[in-house]
């Protein structure tokens, strides 16, 4: 059964094979960088724009998951 409300671009799968990779290095490279803003005690408005980076990374790895999964 198809679903009328989910539109599929032509090129999706090329496109989502990458989307994953890219999120995953993201949440490291952020998570990393949050970790040494707040080792080094700098500006905490820093720190929590790469927490949020982070926390935004790992929510749309999820929904991904989810979304993608075999049925």
């Amino acid at each position: 059964m198809t679903d009328r409300y989910r539109i599929e671009a032509a090129d999706a799968p090329e496109r989502r094979g990458m989307l994953r990779p890219v999120l995953w290095l993201v949440l490291v490279l952020s998570a990393a960088t949050n970790a040494t803003m707040s080792g080094i005690g700098a500006n905490p408005f820093v720190g929590a724009v790469f927490g949020l980076v982070t926390l935004a990374c790992a929510t749309a790895l999820v929904v991904h998951h989810y979304r993608h999964r075999a049925r």
